[in-house]
């Protein structure tokens, strides 16, 4: 197991949880109508206003990489604003008993500058309020997510098998040949495979853990890390660019 503290890749995980912390788990179509095809779209107000957290409800790192307009509000002391969150799918199957959603075929969550691909996504809410997300996949495909963070000239991509949410133990997990890489002006630097890698809010850490379905060869766990200065040089060196005429 490895296990490392806050880094960009830490802070990434923690915006990418918020993202999963804030999707209506109850987008309910209208009562006659308990499936919808051809591509569904839950970012209609009505849909997720009930369901959206509140400002004082908001989970931690909102100003990390997730959150476009994070650093402007905390120099303006003003809250940051919640991205809409839009999930485009083949069909969605409400259950209002069990009070969960499942979104089928082709499904792209989008929320704010973070894409994430999958066949299915589930999203539940259980009787004290928590919320809870599984995305899954076919044979031979992966859970694809990524965050962009231009200010940084910065992407981190995240694969695996399985993702999942769970809103009680503030925990979220990419399962089965999971990678995660962080990119500076297109470039590689962090990275880390394993069978899982597991992201914890309530501590700001992430761990790693190895297994014969681990990403890194010999079912162990692989961390690469370059010197922030790398890093550094490349984010100067692509703002050089784009500040040109």
């Amino acid at each position: 197991m490895t296990r490392q503290s806050s880094t960009a890749i830490a802070a990434w995980l923690a915006a990418l949880a918020l993202a999963f912390a804030t999707i209506p788990s109850q987008a309910r179509p209208a009562p006659a109508q308990q499936q919808s095809s051809a591509g569904s779209d839950q970012a209609r107000p009505d849909q997720t206003k009930s369901n959206q957290a509140k400002p004082d409800q908001a989970k931690p790192s909102q100003t990390g990489p997730g959150s476009a307009s994070g650093d402007g509000a905390a120099k303006s002391g003003q809250p940051a604003e919640e991205p809409d969150t839009l999930i485009l799918s083949d069909t969605l199957n409400y259950d209002d008993i069990k009070k969960e959603s499942v979104f089928t075929g082709n499904v792209v969550m989008t929320r704010g500058l973070m894409t994430l691909r999958s066949d299915t996504l589930i999203m539940r809410e259980d009787a004290e309020g928590f919320q809870y997300g599984t995305a899954t996949v076919g044979p031979g495909k992966l859970v694809y997510i990524r965050q962009e963070n231009p200010e940084k000239f910065e992407v981190i991509e995240a694969q695996g098998l399985r993702g999942e949410y769970d809103g009680k133990k503030e925990e979220l997990e990419m399962i089965g040949q999971a990678v995660v890489t962080r990119y500076v002006c297109g470039k590689p630097f962090d990275n880390v495979k394993g069978e899982r890698v597991i992201y914890k809010q309530k501590t700001d850490t992430y761990e790693a853990y190895g297994g014969p379905n681990s990403a890194a060869s010999g079912g162990r766990v692989r961390s690469l890390a370059q010197p922030r200065a790398k890093a550094d040089a490349a984010a100067a060196e692509c703002r050089k660019k784009s500040a040109r005429p």
